[in-house]
C-alpha cells in the first residue's frame, strides 16, 4: 500500500475535498501519472483528467501522463499539486472546426457574389482553379483529421478554439475568398485579360506543383501515423520520403502548396496567409526538431534541417 497527498494549486469548485490522499494497492512503478489523475476524478467526478495539471509540490514542471509515478519522482508519502486547466476540447474536434470554416466561407463568396460584391462575377479560369484547389485542400485536411492524424495530446483549453479557428476562418477563409473571387480576378478584368494569369501553361504548371505538394504532404502524414500505434503517444525517428532532409517535411510541403496559390493569384490575402502560416509552422518545426534531437541524441540524423532542406 502506498499513498500520495494531493493538494490544489488554486481552489476549484470541481474538487472541494482537496487536499486528499490517494491510496494505491500496488507499487509506484506499476502506476502512471494518468492513473493518479483517474483516481482524483474518482473522488471528484466532475474533475476530468484532461483538466488536471499535476506537479510535484514546490515544482513547476508538469508530470507527463504516460510516465510511471516512480519515474515522475512520486513516492509513498509524496505530495503533488493539481491545477484546474479549465474547460477542455479535443484536438480532433478543434481541427475539424478550423478546417470547416473555409469549406463554408469559400462556397458562399464564390457562388453568391451579389451578397459580397453587389453584382455578378464572371469567374475566370484562375478563380475556378483556385476555388477547386482551396476546397480540395481543406477537404483533404478534414479527412486526414478523421482518419490519419494521431494526437499526442487529447485536449486543449476550450478558449483556444477561437484563436486557432480565427487563423483559418479569417485569413484563409473570408479574407482570401473575398480577395480572390472579387471582380478584380474576373474573366473580363484587366488584371487577368492578356496576362500570364490566363495563360493555360502557367495555370496548369502551377496546379501540377500544387498537386505534387499536396500529395507529398499526405505522404508525410501517413509516415507519421505509422510511427504511433493507435491509443499511444509513442515517438520514433521518422524516415522515408521527405524526412531524409528535414524533420518536418509536412510543413515544408504545406508551404509549397500555399506558395503556389500566392504566385498564381498575386493576392495580398494569399501572401498574408502564406507568411503567417509559414512563420507559425517554422516555430513548430524548430520545437519538434529540438525535441527529436534531445530525445534520440546521436541516433537522430545530424544532417537534417528543421523545415527547409539545406537551409533551415
Amino acid at each position: 500500500m502506498a499513498s500520495v497527498k494531493v493538494s490544489a494549486a488554486k481552489s476549484t469548485p470541481l474538487a472541494r475535498n482537496l487536499p486528499t490522499f490517494i491510496t494505491f494497492d500496488k507499487p509506484m512503478h506499476e502506476h502512471t501519472v494518468h492513473d493518479l489523475k483517474k483516481a482524483i476524478t474518482a473522488k471528484n467526478p466532475k474533475f476530468h483528467p484532461s483538466r488536471q495539471r499535476l506537479t510535484l509540490k514546490g515544482e513547476s514542471k508538469p508530470l507527463a501522463d504516460n510516465t510511471t509515478l516512480k519515474e515522475a519522482g512520486v513516492g509513498d508519502g509524496s505530495e503533488v499539486t493539481v491545477k484546474d486547466l479549465g474547460p477542455q476540447i479535443g484536438w480532433r474536434t478543434v481541427y475539424l472546426i478550423e478546417y470547416a470554416g473555409p469549406l463554408v466561407i469559400h462556397p458562399l463568396v464564390y457562388h453568391f457574389p451579389r451578397l459580397f460584391f453587389g453584382g455578378a462575377v464572371q469567374h475566370s479560369v484562375l478563380q475556378k482553379y483556385v476555388y477547386a484547389a482551396v476546397m480540395l485542400h481543406f477537404i483533404k485536411r478534414e479527412l486526414e483529421t478523421l482518419f490519419v492524424h494521431r494526437f499526442s495530446h487529447g485536449t486543449m483549453p476550450f478558449r483556444n478554439v477561437f484563436k486557432n479557428s480565427g487563423h483559418y476562418h479569417i485569413l484563409s477563409g473570408l479574407l482570401l475568398a473575398y480577395s480572390v473571387y472579387s471582380p478584380t480576378y474576373a474573366a473580363n478584368s484587366p488584371y487577368i485579360r492578356g496576362t500570364i494569369r490566363e495563360n493555360p501553361n502557367f495555370l496548369w504548371s502551377c496546379l501540377a506543383v500544387w498537386l505534387f505538394a499536396e500529395l507529398s504532404n499526405l505522404s508525410t502524414h501517413l509516415t507519421l501515423r505509422s510511427l504511433r500505434p493507435a491509443g499511444t503517444t509513442k515517438r520514433a525517428i521518422p524516415h522515408g520520403y521527405g524526412f531524409s532532409l528535414v524533420s518536418c517535411p509536412n510543413y515544408f510541403f504545406e508551404t509549397v502548396a500555399w506558395t503556389v496559390i500566392a504566385v498564381m493569384t498575386g493576392s495580398y490575402a494569399a501572401w498574408l496567409f502564406l507568411v503567417v502560416g509559414t512563420y507559425q509552422m517554422a516555430v513548430w518545426a524548430i520545437k519538434k526538431h529540438k525535441n527529436y534531437k534531445k530525445e534520440f541524441g546521436k541516433d537522430y540524423p545530424a544532417s537534417r534541417k528543421a523545415m527547409f532542406p539545406f537551409v533551415f
